[in-house]
C-alpha cells in the first residue's frame, strides 16, 4: 500500500499534528502500508517525513520516498530512502508542483491530509484526492468522514 501526504507549507499546530501522525501511521503500516511519498516542501511535509522516519525504527521495511518536481534543482535527499521523478518532462515549470502532487495522489492508496483551509496548493491537492475517491485521513479528524 502506498501513502502520500498533503498539507500546508506553514502550519502552527505542529505538536498536535505530530501526535496525530504518531497515532495513525502504525495502524496504516500494520495494515500493509510500505511506501510513503513526500514532496519535501514546507512544514507539513517536514512533520510527515519526521513521523515516517520515527516509524522506521519499529518498521524498518517501510520506505520514505521524495518525489521530485524538478530535475534541475539541488535538493538534499539524504534523509529519504530514495527519490522518484514522475512523468513531468512536458509540463510547464509553473505547473510542475501541482502535477507532481496529482501524480502522488493518483499512485497512492491513502492520502494523509493536514489541509486546514480551502485555498492554496495543498487544498487543491486534497480536492483532487477527493475527486479521485482516495481514502483520506484528515487532520483534525472529522467524525464520520475524511
Amino acid at each position: 500500500m502506498t501513502v502520500t501526504f498533503c498539507g500546508h507549507s506553514k502550519i502552527y499546530q505542529t505538536c498536535e499534528i505530530s501526535k496525530w501522525l504518531d497515532i495513525i501511521l502504525p495502524s496504516l503500516i500494520e495494515g500493509g502500508a510500505t511506501t510513503f511519498y513526500l514532496g519535501g516542501y514546507g512544514a507539513f511535509d517536514g512533520l510527515a517525513a519526521a513521523a515516517v522516519r520515527k516509524q522506521k525504527e519499529s518498521y524498518p521495511h517501510i520506505e520514505l520516498v521524495l518525489v521530485l518536481a524538478y530535475l534541475d534543482r539541488e535538493i538534499d535527499a539524504s534523509r529519504y530512502d530514495g527519490t522518484t521523478y514522475p512523468p513531468l518532462e512536458k509540463v510547464p515549470r509553473w505547473y510542475a508542483i501541482l502535477r507532481r502532487n496529482e501524480w502522488m495522489v493518483s499512485v497512492s492508496d491513502v492520502v494523509i491530509s493536514g489541509v486546514l483551509h480551502s485555498w492554496g496548493g495543498a487544498a487543491r491537492t486534497l480536492e483532487f484526492a477527493q475527486r479521485k475517491n482516495k481514502v483520506v485521513l484528515q487532520y483534525p479528524a472529522q467524525a464520520g468522514g475524511t
